[in-house]
C-alpha cells in the first residue's frame, strides 16, 4: 500500500488552524482579555428571517409522507437552479440550468474541480492567495506557477508575456486582497485563455459585495468567457450561510475541450468533449447532493423578500468595512479593498512582518486578524481584516487601533519673541558723572607706619 506522497507537500498547519492555536493559547493565559476577532471571515448576523421560515417549511415537508423527500439530484433541485437561472438573466447573462450544478460552498468546488484535469497541466495562482487553490493542487501533484499581485498593479495581476499555463485562478473581489478585476483586465484574461487553450476557474464567492455598476460580478459579462470559464460562487458571504453551506457552480456546455489522443479510450465520436458533461459524471459519482431543507432555504434568498433582506446583511458589513478604513485613513495606514468586498489589506506600519504584527495587536491590543504572510511571499508585511464582526465590535476594535496608532503629540516649547527691528531703541541712562571729593583736613595727624 502506498499514500498519496503529494500530502507531504503541503504545510502541516492549515493558516486559520494556526491563528486559532494562537488565539486560544492567549485567551487561556489571559482570561480577563476580551478578543475582538477580524480574522477568519465568518459571519455573525443570523440568516435572514425569509430564509428562516423557508428552512420551517422544508422540515414539516419532511414529517408528511407526501411531501418527503429523500436521496435528490446530485446536480441541485430545479426549483433553485431555475431561480438562479433568472438572477444572472437579470444581469444578462443567460444561462441554461443544466449549466447550474448546487454545491456544499465554493471551497468545496474549487477543489473538486480538479478531478477533471491531469496532474501534468500547470496551474497559475495568483500571489497572495486563497490556499485551498494551492494546496488542493499540491495534493494532486501540479506544477504551481504564480502571477505575482501587487501594490503597484493594485493586485489584479494581468496575463505576462511568455508566461503559459493551463489552469488559471481568479478571484473578484479578491481574498484576501479586496481587489476588484475591471472589465478590461478581465478580457485580457479571457483573450489568454483562449489563445492558450487554457480553464479559467473564476471564484466569484463576494460578488454580492460590488456596489459600483462598472465592475463585473461575473466573468460570463466578458465575450468568450463562456468558452474558457467555470465560475464558483457561494451563498456563505451573500446570504450567511457559513454554517448551513450552499453554494452553486456555473459549468457552460460551451466548454470544451479536445480529446483527440484519447478519442478511442473514451469512445466518443467527437474530437471534443463538454467539461460540463464530465462534471456531471463526477458529481454523481462522489456527490450526494446538498440536503432538500438547506435548499429550500436557498431558493428564498432569490425572492424579491430574500433579496431586499440579504442586502441589508451586506450594507451592514459594508458599513463595518467603512469604519475600518476610515480609522486607518486617520491614523496614516496604506491600505487596499474595503469599497466592493469585505476586506481590507494594509500594510503592516513600522515595517513589520505578518506574524510579527498579528502578535503585535493580539497582545497589544487584543485583535485577531489574519497575517498576509499567510497567503503568500507577497504577502509578506501585509495584513488582513474582515468586515464580518459585528457593528459594536468593529468599532470597539477600531478605537483601540486609533490608541495604538495615533502618535502623542510632543508637548509645546513656547517660542522666545523676536526682536522688533523696526522699533525705536530705549533711551539710554545717562553716564553717572564721577566726583571725587577732597577730604577735609584732620586736626589729628596719622599715625606713622
Amino acid at each position: 500500500m502506498r499514500i498519496n506522497e503529494n500530502y507531504l507537500n503541503v504545510k502541516e498547519s492549515y493558516l486559520f488552524s494556526e491563528i486559532a492555536r494562537k488565539v486560544n493559547d492567549y485567551a487561556e493565559k489571559n482570561p480577563d482579555k476580551k478578543i475582538i476577532r477580524m480574522g477568519i471571515g465568518d459571519v455573525t448576523l443570523p440568516l435572514p428571517p425569509v430564509v428562516i421560515d423557508a428552512l420551517h417549511k422544508a422540515v414539516d415537508d419532511m414529517a408528511a409522507k407526501e411531501t418527503f423527500h429523500g436521496y435528490g439530484p446530485e446536480q441541485g433541485y430545479d426549483f433553485l437552479r431555475e431561480k438562479i437561472v433568472a438572477y444572472y438573466k437579470e444581469n444578462t447573462i443567460r444561462i441554461d440550468i443544466n449549466e447550474v450544478f448546487i454545491s456544499d460552498g465554493a471551497k468545496s468546488d474549487v477543489g473538486n474541480i480538479t478531478d477533471l484535469f491531469d496532474k501534468d497541466n500547470v496551474v497559475l495562482v495568483p500571489d497572495p492567495v486563497y490556499p485551498v487553490y494551492v494546496d488542493t493542487n499540491i495534493m494532486n501533484g501540479r506544477k504551481i506557477e504564480y502571477m505575482q499581485a501587487k501594490a503597484s498593479n493594485g493586485f489584479c495581476p494581468l496575463p505576462e508575456p511568455g508566461v503559459k499555463a493551463d489552469i488559471i485562478y481568479l478571484c473578484s473581489p479578491n481574498n484576501p486582497t479586496g481587489a476588484v478585476y475591471t472589465s478590461e483586465q478581465l478580457k485580457a484574461w479571457v483573450d489568454y485563455a483562449l489563445k492558450n487553450d487554457a480553464i479559467i476557474l473564476f471564484d466569484a464567492a463576494y460578488e454580492a459585495f460590488i456596489g459600483d455598476e462598472k465592475l463585473p460580478r461575473s466573468i460570463y459579462e466578458i465575450d468568450g468567457a463562456k468558452r474558457c470559464a467555470i465560475e464558483f460562487c457561494s451563498l456563505s458571504k451573500t446570504a450567511g450561510f457559513t454554517g448551513t453551506r450552499c453554494g452553486y457552480t456555473i459549468v457552460p456546455k460551451d466548454l470544451k475541450v479536445e480529446v483527440t489522443k484519447l478519442k478511442k479510450l473514451l469512445k466518443v465520436d467527437s474530437n471534443v468533449v463538454e467539461l460540463n458533461k464530465l462534471w456531471l459524471r463526477r458529481q454523481t459519482t462522489k456527490f450526494n447532493g446538498v440536503s432538500y431543507i438547506i435548499q429550500r432555504g436557498a431558493e428564498a434568498v432569490f425572492t424579491p423578500e430574500g433579496r431586499a433582506q440579504i442586502k441589508e446583511n451586506i450594507d451592514y458589513y459594508k458599513q463595518n468595512a467603512k469604519i475600518i478604513a476610515e480609522t486607518l485613513d486617520e491614523v496614516g495606514i496604506k491600505y487596499f479593498g474595503g469599497e466592493n468586498s469585505p476586506y481590507i489589506w494594509l500594510e503592516c506600519p513600522g515595517s513589520m512582518r505578518s506574524w510579527e504584527f498579528f502578535d503585535y495587536l493580539l497582545e497589544s491590543i487584543n485583535v485577531v486578524g489574519t497575517p498576509g504572510a499567510g497567503f503568500g511571499a507577497n504577502g509578506e508585511g501585509y495584513f488582513r481584516l474582515t468586515a464580518f464582526s459585528d457593528k459594536d465590535s468593529t468599532i470597539e476594535a477600531m478605537e483601540r487601533f486609533k490608541k495604538l496608532f495615533t502618535p502623542v503629540p510632543e508637548p509645546e516649547i513656547p517660542e522666545e519673541p523676536e526682536a522688533d527691528e523696526t522699533a525705536e531703541p530705549a533711551d539710554e541712562a545717562p553716564e553717572a558723572e564721577l566726583v571725587i571729593e577732597e577730604p577735609e583736613a584732620s586736626e589729628t595727624p596719622e599715625a606713622e607706619e
